[in-house]
């Protein structure tokens, strides 16, 4: 028995069909992934690492949504009832498995890895952007998708250290009487903060120091000892991400540049520009940006010329996250996650342009330079500035 009329769920762009596969990542190395937890504190650190692996026959997938809580999480952000709506998106959305070797062999690398560090828009988790994650690691970079404990995430948790307990981190709406500017400036700093503590996780790990995972998967963190490049690291993300990895720069000298995936400038405290060290790359899509949020960004790009913004044409908020490839008629109605972009179109202008972005500042040897047009916003479906910024109405 459907427990919603289809009719009230809208009709999908694929008619009544239910899609649930992400993409594979195109580059040339297969691609493994594993969780880290780190502490038996929220103040230790939770990702998602994407990574280069080698092929493995039979691997096993992991689950998009690794746990049912998430589904609950995503009910309360989107201000729906948790009794109907997390059981309707785990039927809708809880098979889906991301095409990556869970716990695969690592693929030792003697010129090593550079190492990317993301973090999640607002109301996400660590595993909503594996399309571009192993993307960008199936091109040769570890990528390390960090879940934020600073109540943004739809849900998240960590293990105290009594054996088997669970601590659970809701997600947590402006406090009633608060102004949002500072919450939202506490969580940036906090989230920043993280960033800078999943690098120092790197540096822990590559200078020997046993790093115990509590989650305690078949992964030997130590195999990434040698082969990932510490002096060739970025930061990335998506919404409250991008901002997060702008801030990221501030705090950390060893961030050599920063990819914002429509980043919401808004709780960024103005004083801070000025002290943005590093080039930005900001792709942006073309229904979310406000002239508010574009003037922030060109504060920045007015200052450094190796700072860069574009816009994906046909694009919305939710198509840099893996939700624009899950298609069903529920997902579309609840997330609104398509534009009219094909969705594959998308990640492949956002992954080249920010793998041709981090050649030329983290100092690859690649032949990713062959996109480094789509950075001055040259190509189909992608515009330099915001297209709003053009119009002389």
């Amino acid at each position: 028995a459907d427990p919603v009329p289809p009719s009230r769920l809208g009709r999908g762009s694929m008619g009544g069909t239910q899609s649930l596969s992400l993409p594979l990542g195109k580059g040339p190395h297969h691609v493994g992934c594993t969780d880290v937890m780190v502490g038996h504190t929220r103040q230790g650190l939770f990702l998602r690492l994407f990574y280069p692996c080698l092929p493995q026959a039979g691997a096993e997938r992991p689950l998009w949504i690794p746990r049912y809580e998430y589904c609950g999480g995503l009910a309360d952000f989107i201000h729906r009832s948790r009794r109907w709506c997390a059981p309707l998106l785990s039927i809708a959305v809880g098979s889906c498995r991301v095409p990556v070797s869970w716990n695969g062999p690592f693929k030792p690398c003697s010129s090593r890895y550079p190492l990317i560090i993301f973090s999640h828009g607002l109301g996400a988790f660590r595993t909503l952007y594996s399309s571009v994650c192993s993307e960008l690691a199936s091109w040769g970079f570890a990528v390390a998708a960090l879940e934020h404990r600073d109540h943004s995430a739809s849900a998240t948790y960590f293990c105290t250290a009594e054996a088997g307990r669970e601590e659970w981190i809701p997600y947590q709406r402006v406090p009633k009487g608060q102004k949002e500017f500072y919450f939202r400036n506490k969580q940036v700093h906090q989230r920043a903060e993280e960033c800078v503590r999943a690098l120092r996780l790197f540096e822990d790990i590559s200078s020997g120091k046993p790093v115990p995972n509590v989650l305690h998967f078949d992964f030997d963190l130590s195999v990434l000892k040698d082969s990932v490049d510490l002096t060739k690291v970025a930061v990335m993300g998506h919404s409250f991400g991008g901002v997060t990895a702008v801030l990221a720069l501030v705090k950390e000298p060893s961030f050599r540049c920063a990819v914002a995936l429509d980043a919401w400038m808004f709780p960024l405290e103005n004083a801070l520009y000025p002290e943005v060290p590093k080039p930005v790359l900001f792709i942006n899509t073309e229904k979310f940006q406000t002239p508010e949020n574009i003037a922030k960004m060109k504060r920045l790009s007015s200052r450094n010329s190796q700072t860069k913004i574009i816009t994906i044409l046909g694009s919305v908020h939710q198509s840099q996250t893996d939700f624009t490839f899950l298609t069903g008629k529920l997902i579309n109605r609840i997330f609104g996650a398509r534009g009219t972009l094909d969705p594959y179109k998308g990640l492949d202008i956002t992954s080249r342009a920010a793998l041709a972005f981090l050649q030329r500042h983290l100092n690859l040897e690649e032949e990713f330079d062959r996109w480094d047009n789509l950075l001055e916003g040259i190509g189909d479906s992608v515009v330099p500035e915001a297209p709003f910024s053009r119009s002389k109405l």
